[in-house]
Formats: C-alpha cells, structure tokens, sequence
C-alpha cells in the first residue's frame, strides 16, 4: 500500500467542505482558495482544485462573477449560494460526527 496515495484520497475527501468554508465569508479568486489551502497545509493543485470548482457550481453551490484586474485579464471570483450555505452546514455537522468517531476509535 502507498501512504502518499492514501493521503491524498484523505484530502479529496475533505476538499469540498474546506473550499465552502473559504468562500463562507467573502467571494474568492481561484488563486486566493489555493493560498488558503496551502497555508492550512492542505496542498491541492490547480488540476484538483477547477474541476472541483466547476463541479460545485453546476450543482448550484457555487456562483462566480467576473470583475477587472488592475494586472491582467478579468478574473472570476467565487461565491457560495443560499443552496451551498445549506449543504456547508449539512457538511460541517457530518464532519463533526466523522471527526468524534474516528478521535474515539483512534485513541489508545
């Protein structure tokens, strides 16, 4: 078995959690949501990350919005929607029970 496979099936499996958390507060440029994962040390690639993104928006959780860069080209910047408020808080509540269960069998 490889660790670093199993790992990275670990930080998948948390990801849209953790992207709905970044963008509860404020919208975000893609850039921005990878910053925060990385210095949460959850590293992700871009190739991870805007499937993801557009996975989430087509289901309805995310929008985004164009807005003019001082610096380049337009950039879109993510919002959650009322439907993606709802699921994060039905996520946050499932890794609440996941976490208690896995601290409870872990513990020696």
């Amino acid at each position: 078995m490889n660790i670093e496979n199993t790992k990275a099936q670990m930080r998948k499996g948390i990801l849209e959690l953790c992207i709905l958390s970044i963008l509860d507060q404020t919208p975000k440029y893609s850039s921005d949501i990878l910053d925060h994962l990385k210095n949460s040390k959850l590293l992700v690639v871009e190739g991870t990350l805007y499937p993801l993104l557009t996975r989430l928006k087509n289901g309805g959780l995310l929008d985004y919005n164009w807005e003019e860069s001082k610096s380049g080209p337009p950039r879109k910047y993510y919002t959650i929607t009322e439907k993606g408020q709802s699921f994060l808080e039905e996520l946050n509540q499932s890794w609440k029970e996941l976490s208690k269960a896995v601290i409870t069998l872990t513990k020696k």
